[in-house]
């Protein structure tokens, strides 16, 4: 999702890279799960995130629709995000599905992008250059988002927060797949709208629905995919 805002409201205005150390660490959140209650419809899936999920919950697009997660429209685009659920009570707390019954994460090593990322955030420069050999994007540190109290954080390695093996290959993949949304975006929001829903269609028909192979590199099938939307 993208949002046009002023990175000095909502972050301590540092710029962060990712061997730099970021004040997050909070004993694995140790008696907190606050960040993973009534987060709406705001952990949207990017296509690592699908690989991720088909991998350690064993399902389909298809089977998880509607369980675990569920699609709705982002800037022109139909994309799937974790699916806020209330157990079938309507009296019951919301929560994120893949929170067990002691209030911890039950899919931690294989957790979407944006809860690895969390409290942190990415600021994406302007640029048309969408080379694979540079980021366009930082770090940053978003101060009204956990709970946990300053005095509390201690300092972690940002790569060693994410939590993926291949940081930098992974890195490159999220500057590749911002870069296609933004120019995507552009391209729907000047078709007829029947067309654009056909096109949006589309793109989460090859980047979601069609199943991984999770055996294989998730990298390679995605720039096989990507090969194939043309954005002229």
């Amino acid at each position: 999702m993208f949002r046009d805002i002023d990175i000095n409201e909502i972050s301590d205005g540092k710029l962060y890279d990712i061997d730099d150390e970021v004040p997050v660490g909070c004993n694995a959140c140790e008696g907190c799960s606050e960040c993973c209650q009534t987060t709406g419809d705001s952990i949207i899936l990017d296509p690592y995130d699908m690989y991720n999920l088909s991998k350690v919950l064993n399902k389909s697009f298809e089977e998880m629709i509607e369980k675990e997660i569920e699609i709705r429209m982002v800037d022109e685009l139909i994309l799937p995000n974790i699916k806020l659920y209330d157990e079938n009570n309507k009296n019951a707390e919301d929560k994120c599905p893949f929170l067990n019954e002691n209030k911890r994460c039950s899919i931690h090593k294989y957790r979407p992008g944006f809860c690895r990322l969390f409290p942190m955030g990415r600021y994406f420069f302007n640029s048309n250059d969408s080379s694979l050999n540079k980021k366009d994007y930082k770090y940053i540190l978003q101060i009204n988002e956990c709970t946990k109290p300053k005095e509390e954080r201690y300092n972690v390695k940002l790569s060693e927060w994410i939590g993926i093996e291949d940081i930098e290959q992974y890195e490159q993949f999220v500057d590749k797949w911002h870069s296609f949304k933004i120019n995507i975006q552009e391209i729907l929001s000047q078709m007829p709208e029947e067309k654009g829903i056909k096109m949006a269609r589309y793109i989460l028909q090859i980047f979601y629905v069609i199943a991984y192979d999770t055996s294989k590199d998730f990298y390679e099938q995605f720039y096989h995919r990507m090969s194939k939307i043309s954005l002229k």
